[in-house]
């Protein structure tokens, strides 16, 4: 396999292409394209390119999601074979299997790429002495955390085997 040459045409169209949620080693299989291994050694070469694959990144992350709600819209209809003693009976339904597992694939990896879009929200709420829920601020978790580091720092230092 011939070593295929950085030009920013290129490197333009696999980016177009994963904007459209297409992906990298899939498109690197094609005839004319480079080793994902290649791609990846660009980005390193070349900081714009990886700004550009980045943002087109991004981009597909929005493609695979509207692309989960097309499946989940759009029946898709297939064929089912069940073989018993009295011969073969074929139903023709629509694949909601198949397609839930489309949809949960593509959100499962959405979550993972892109945890602050896609992920679940996680909010921690904590009950103050008389019932109600107190919602501290990440700066007042972090100024909390290190209270508790500073006292068990001091409790160290005071012979405290409570650390």
């Amino acid at each position: 396999m011939a070593k295929t040459i950085y030009t920013p045409e290129l490197a333009k169209t696999i980016c177009d292409r994963i904007a459209e949620g297409d992906n990298l080693r899939a498109i690197c299989r094609e005839d004319g394209m480079p080793n994902w291994r290649t791609f990846y050694d660009w980005l390193e070469l070349y900081p714009t390119l990886a700004a550009h694959f980045a943002h087109a990144r991004e981009v597909g992350f929005d493609a695979i999601a509207a692309e989960a709600l097309h499946i989940a819209d759009t029946p898709q209809r297939g064929v089912k074979r069940e073989e018993s003693e009295d011969g073969v009976k074929v139903t023709y339904d629509d694949m909601l299997g198949h397609r839930k597992l489309q949809i949960e694939t593509r959100l499962k990896l959405l979550a993972k790429w892109s945890p602050k879009k896609y992920g679940e929200k996680i909010q921690q709420e904590l009950s103050n002495p008389d019932g109600t829920l107190s919602t501290f601020t990440e700066a007042e978790k972090a100024q909390r955390i290190a209270q508790i580091v500073s006292d068990a720092v001091t409790r160290k230092a005071n012979g405290s085997d409570l650390v």
